[in-house]
């Protein structure tokens, strides 16, 4: 899909707050200090069920490459890691209700670090969907509202575009790499390289090295201490509980409807980033659903 295919091409313009490692030169990773050594390397890792063939010497060197970058970038590999304890608790029961591996997860981590990044491409959110392909995937995109920002509701759209991407390729591989690639320019090169395998085919290098970022990131995610992140669980960042108001008509001054719900706009805005004006214009009498912090503030 073109839409998905511009953040793709995009992905590797985006610095968000110095986690992504695209265009690391050889140097710098000569200059790194190694957390890695040989033996923490696994033996074998796989994505959503689908094994990686780490015998194959250039899948060894591009997965080892990314795990040892990622395990290096301290501070935005650390807050990854704290802001995950918020983030997928909402991601996870969403992509297993449409069928989606786990494993996705880790792509929406290296799509944006967890937060909702802006791209000067025009992509948005946690899952970095341009304004079309999130119209096509039934999010609002206005003025006023930009569901791309609602991680339930771009979530529900990401889980949309990859069950239709493995149902295309076959592969959930295939179906991670066409997140950044598009439907198009994966099929475009499986067609003429005459492979349908991820690590068979000759891809740009954003696309080539997208899989492996999404491999290193599950691995250091999921085994912290081994890669030297000794995080407390009183530091991870945490959801904080809410109440909820639907709402069906306009909102003229959101300053003032948060002050009468015993909050201030600030918190009201970082609660529901989709607001994205000082008003709620609804004339079609839409329900939207806020949320409003009962403690933490």
């Amino acid at each position: 899909m073109k839409a998905i295919q511009n953040v793709g091409l995009i992905t590797g313009l985006i610095l968000i707050s110095g986690i992504f490692v695209h265009g690391v030169s050889d140097d710098n990773l000569k200059n790194s200090t190694v957390k890695t050594e040989k033996n923490t390397i696994p033996a074998s890792i796989d994505f959503a069920g689908e094994p990686t063939p780490l015998h194959i010497y250039d899948v060894k060197e591009r997965f080892e490459r990314e795990l040892i970058v990622n395990a290096n970038l301290d501070a935005s590999t650390r807050i990854i890691i704290k802001r995950a304890n918020r983030a997928f608790p909402v991601i996870e029961p969403i992509l297993a209700q449409y069928g989606v591996p786990d494993d996705f997860k880790y792509l929406a981590v290296i799509e944006s670090g967890l937060v909702n990044a802006v791209s000067s491409a025009g992509a948005r959110g946690v899952w970095q969907f341009m304004p079309e392909t999130a119209k096509e995937r039934g999010m609002e995109v206005s003025a006023t509202v930009d569901e791309r920002y609602h991680l339930e509701k771009s979530t529900i759209a990401a889980c949309k575009y990859l069950v239709d991407a493995k149902n295309r390729f076959g592969s959930w591989t295939l179906a991670a790499a066409s997140y950044n690639g598009g439907f198009t320019g994966v099929n475009r090169q499986i067609e003429f390289q005459k492979v349908n395998n991820y690590y068979d085919l000759l891809l740009t290098d954003e696309t080539a090295r997208y899989v492996f970022r999404i491999l290193a990131l599950k691995e250091i995610m999921k085994n912290p201490q081994t890669y030297g992140f000794d995080i407390k669980p009183e530091e991870l960042y945490i959801n904080l509980p809410v109440r909820t108001i639907e709402v069906d008509s306009t909102i003229n001054d959101l300053a003032d409807f948060a002050l009468k719900q015993g909050i201030n706009y600030k918190i009201l805005k970082n609660h529901n980033p989709w607001l994205r004006d000082r008003k709620l214009v609804n004339t079609a009498k839409k329900k939207y659903t806020i949320e409003i912090p009962t403690a933490g503030y």
